[in-house]
């Protein structure tokens, strides 16, 4: 049985949340105290967390930079923002979804469907390697002797997607797909968010121009 943490601070929406997620066949952990978010997180070993932004005591958008420092359990962005800076910021501290409230409880469902499947489909097999370095699929990691490159999940996804075809054109669409296995939730955002974060990544570590962007036609990795 997958488990949920819910970070929610309204007390009847995380209620709500806990039954629908419970009758839909999930275990759930609510979080009630909000000074040390991201440890009780951590140490339930979850398998998705649903995080909202407004929060006492500090706000989710930095929980969720803070989870990116110790975990690479998918995450849920759910909140009753609208602001696109919102969503491009959490997805570039590393949130895989983002919902916004009201949301359609089927929807929601959906969307945690889809996180927990793409999640499940990164291979567990670390004898891959790219240029210099060894890669470990388990922990979303690059590594050689002088640096190790953490991914999230979206971005090993892309990187693997990438790798598969390396020296040919990968569209937008088939990185994506390779994202949501569903045109449903495809998000342009996200996907430019998470090419812009691995190509960020690379650079700080000296690897330049790793992806090249194709007019019109998708990117190389080379």
């Amino acid at each position: 049985m997958k488990k949920i943490v819910i970070v929610e601070d309204d007390v009847s929406l995380r209620q709500e949340l806990s039954i629908l997620l419970e009758t839909s066949g999930y275990e759930t952990y609510k979080v009630d105290k909000f000074d040390n978010i991201v440890d009780e997180i951590v140490n339930q070993n979850a398998n998705l967390v649903l995080l909202d932004i407004n929060l006492p005591v500090v706000n989710g958008e930095i929980v969720l930079k803070q989870l990116r420092k110790q975990s690479q359990v998918p995450v849920i962005m759910v909140t009753s923002r609208t602001s696109e800076i919102d969503e491009v910021l959490s997805l570039s501290y590393g949130a895989d979804d983002y919902i916004t409230k009201p949301y359609n409880p089927t929807l929601l469902l959906l969307h945690i469907s889809a996180v927990l499947k793409r999640n499940d489909n990164i291979p567990n097999n670390s004898e891959i390697s790219y240029k210099d370095f060894k890669i470990d699929l388990a922990k979303s990691t690059l590594f050689n002797e002088n640096c190790e490159i953490i991914f999230t999940k979206n971005e090993m996804i892309i990187f693997m997607c990438l790798l598969e075809n390396k020296g040919k054109i990968v569209s937008r669409e088939d990185i994506m797909n390779c994202l949501w296995d569903n045109d449903e939730y495809i998000n342009d955002n996200a996907l430019t968010v998470n090419i812009s974060r691995l190509r960020g990544k690379f650079d700080n570590y000296g690897y330049s121009d790793v992806i090249e962007t194709r007019k019109k036609q998708g990117y190389i990795l080379k």
